[in-house]
Order: C-alpha cells, then structure tokens, then sequence
C-alpha cells in the first residue's frame, strides 16, 4: 500500500543558476572566450522570438571584435565578486541544494589546452565552499552553454571527435578536483536542446559542415560517449558520485484524437526520448535508426562506443516550464509544436501548465526509474520596483504554487522525486534572449538589459513564500 503523502525529510529544496548568465567578468581570472560571450541582446525582436539563433563564423568574429554591442552574458549580475554576499541572502531561504554551471573557458580558456587555468579552478574551489558553508549541497553543471569558442573556430564544436577527448580530460580535472566536496552532477545541461539552442549547446558554426541536422546529431553522439567516459571514471574514483543526465523538457500533447496526429505525437516524443533512452538505458532505441534512416541521417559510431555508453547515469534532471502541442500535419513540415489553446501563455508565449508537469513526471518516471531532479522551473516575467522598495510578484507566487502542487501529487502517485530548484532565485541574465527584463528570481537585482542600474539585491514577496514553504517542507501547499 502505498502511503506516501508529501516529501521526504531528506528532499532538496533548491535553486539553479548557470555561470554564464551571473558570473560576468567574461575576461578576467584567466578565462577565454565561450559561446555565451557572443549571445548579442536584440531589442527589436518581439519577445517570442528573442532565441539564440545559428551562427556562422563570420558571425562569431564579429562579435568577438564587437564593442559597440549589447552582450549583457559578458557582466552578468557580477555572481564572480558578489557570490558570498549572493549565497548568504539565498541561504536565508533555507534551502539545501544550490545548482550552478563550471564555465568550461574558465578552466580550459581554450578547451585543447594542454593544462588547467589554476586561478580559474581557485575560484570554484572558493565558490563550492562558499556553498557548503552556506549549507547548501552543490548540485553543479559541467557543460551548460559555456564552450570555449576556439573549439568552434579551430575544430567545429561537438561535430569533431577531438571534442570527446578535450571534454573527458576537463571533467576528470573537475571530478579529481572537487572529489569530497560535490556528489551531485549534471554532465551535460538540457542534451535534448538542439533546436533553439543547438550553437550554445553544440558550438557549431552552421558554415562549417554541409548538412547542420546531421551535424547535430552526430555531436550529440560524441557528446554522449564523452558523457559515458566522464561517468566511467567518476564511479571508479568515487562510487559515490551521483551523475545525472538532463531533459529540457519538451514532451508534447497530440492535437486532436485523430490516429495520424497522436502517432506522428508519439514519434515526435520518442526522439525528445532518444537522450534518456542512451544515457539511462545504455543503448540506442530502435526507433532513433528509423528517424535516422527516414532523414538521410547517418551517425558514425567509433570503436568502443556502443560498450563505453553502457556507463550509466544514476539520476535525471529535467527543466520544466511550458507545453505545447503537435500534429501530423505540423511534424511533416517539420513544424514540431505550436501553442496549446487550453492555457495561458507568459509575455514571452510560454505556455503555463501546472497539470503537465505531474503528468511528464509520472511519464519520466515510467520509462526510466531513476530519481528525479527538477533542476528548473520558473516564470520568466517583467518585475516592478514600487515605490515601497519591493516587488510584489503574486503572478509568480501563482505559478510556483501550482507547479509544486503538482509535484506533491506525483510524488504522491509513487515518482521518485528527490529535489526541487526553481531557476534563477536571484534575477540573472535570461538564457533565450540574453535580456535582463525577463526575471524568475525571488531576489531582485538592479541592473537592466544594458547593464545600468545599481546592482542592489532587493527581496521580492516571492521570497518570504518560498522561504515559508522549504520550512515547511512543501506541507502547506
């Protein structure tokens, strides 16, 4: 019988952030260039569409040469110089995990560098103790949209083998470094993104390689395998390490009962599957050679690959904050998913939908039966400083509440979720469209998309109702 009725004592209440959308100090401490360096702010773009789009070389030189434009992830909110002050106010919240990201061009300025940046790998040294003196858990990022970018300009990002070797090497330094002081990873930030995000995540340049589809998949291979290798020689320097594998979650609703459209659903979703199926299964699904078969799609598999994926993760990550829907019509013209009519969308046409986080949970927790992190979830919304110094965000209150509402209720059905941590808990930079505007944070920094503005931390209403439910352990939702 089962007789679960809330959240274990030992459930993490967290938040997440990246590094390269609070850090700033994009040029000091030894630190090379990274892809996030040249996500440009476009403010003549509506907010829908604000997405990091494809780069070609050409693109990346300009930038790195650019001074004249605005590239708010280059300051950040200056997480490099205020993070002691930044964890003290986020532990007031009482929580006990905190998510972030090792800027990958900190450590390697240039990713085929032969050895670390020492003074790059002091200062995480100081970050993760600042966490745990905070007592927070470190839940921390290896690879989250922060590639060196000399490994898109002198090789073609995740798409060339060499990239394997070069990321392996940077996690064993990572894992032999930071071994007794972090349990929990994420190797590889929201894998299954290679649709809006796939420079950021893959770094590469779409001139570099003749057909871009087959490009991303094949560096999503390599990256897999290099995934595999970090994760085999974690277990043999600490069996406990906990090694996540992480979902942006992208799991759509068919459109109509129509035959066609929940089939061609299904076959969409098996492909936001595929990530999982490899890195929690151990081995390629039949239905990935078919879509590969049916897209002229050819992976090229190294010796030892299919042996080395058999290195597992022992836990999922997902972030979570919309759905949408698809069809047959959609999925052929390769469309994929467009707005849910049944709900509300947010400013930036984000459809919200509490309901749907439970039911993708109990979907994850179905197939794969591992434990599960949400590692974000959140409303990114326009925030207000009133006259009375606050901010009074009952809008997010509202969305929080109901999303772990539904998270109770999964847990309820029997999924085994372990830890909760919503994204931004302080304002940083906004992922998708490189803008200060679009706030998540329970903590307001003053700062705007140009980087003016004091800087000052300000404690929104959001705060004080976080703070009051991981008191309570989530039993007053």
């Amino acid at each position: 019988m089962n007789n679960i009725k809330g959240f274990k004592d030992t459930f993490f209440w967290g938040g997440a952030v990246a590094a390269n959308q609070c850090e700033g100090a994009w040029n000091e401490g030894g630190k090379g260039w990274c892809v996030a360096d040249i996500n440009r702010f476009k403010d003549d773009i509506p907010l829908n569409k604000r997405y990091n789009e494809e780069v070609s070389t050409e693109d990346i030189l300009e930038a790195l040469k650019d001074d004249k434009g605005v590239y708010p992830k280059r300051w950040g909110i200056d997480f490099y110089h205020t993070y002691k002050d930044d964890l003290k106010l986020l532990s007031g919240l009482g929580i006990n995990m905190f998510r972030t990201s090792i800027n990958w061009s900190r450590i390697f300025p240039n990713g085929d560098d032969k050895v670390p940046n020492e003074e790059g790998l002091k200062f995480y040294d100081d970050l993760i103790d600042e966490i745990i003196n905070n007592g927070m858990e470190p839940l921390i990022t290896i690879s989250h949209y922060e590639m060196p970018v000399n490994l898109t300009l002198k090789y073609k990002g995740w798409y060339s083998r060499e990239v394997v070797d070069f990321f392996v090497n940077y996690c064993k330094v990572l894992f032999d470094r930071y071994n007794g002081k972090v349990k929990y990873w994420i190797i590889v930030n929201q894998i299954n993104l290679i649709v809006h995000e796939s420079f950021n995540h893959l770094g590469i340049a779409e001139d570099k390689v003749e057909n871009l589809l087959q490009a991303k998949y094949q560096g999503v291979h390599n990256e897999m395998v290099a995934c595999a290798k970090a994760t085999e020689y974690a277990k043999k320097i600490n069996k406990d390490f906990k090694i996540g594998m992480m979902f942006a979650d992208d799991i759509t609703y068919p459109a109509t009962c129509k035959p066609e459209d929940v089939f061609a659903n299904y076959r969409r979703n098996q492909m936001e599957f595929f990530y999982g199926d490899v890195l929690l299964r151990g081995k390629y699904p039949g239905y990935s050679y078919r879509f590969f078969d049916d897209n002229n799609i050819n992976i090229k598999f190294e010796d030892g690959d299919k042996e080395v994926l058999k290195n597992t993760a022992d836990f999922m990550a997902i972030s979570y904050y919309y759905t949408r829907v698809s069809d047959f019509e959609s999925n052929k013209k390769n469309k994929n998913s467009y707005d849910n009519p049944y709900i509300k969308n947010s400013d930036w046409g984000w459809g919200i939908d509490p309901v749907g986080l439970r039911t993708k949970l109990n979907m994850y927790w179905d197939r794969f039966q591992v434990p599960i992190i949400i590692a974000e979830n959140g409303l990114g919304a326009f925030d207000k400083l009133e006259e009375d110094n606050r901010v009074h965000d009952d809008y997010r209150i509202d969305y929080l509440n109901s999303h772990i509402r539904q998270m109770k209720e999964a847990v309820v059905d029997g999924v085994n979720v372990i830890g909760y941590c919503p994204w931004g808990p302080i304002d940083i930079v906004s992922c998708s469209s490189s803008e200060m505007s679009k706030r998540y944070g329970f903590i307001y920094v003053d700062l705007d998309n140009y980087g003016n503005g004091t800087g000052n931390r300000i404690l929104k209403d959001s705060y004080f109702w976080y703070k009051n439910i991981v008191m309570n352990n989530g039993d007053n939702i």
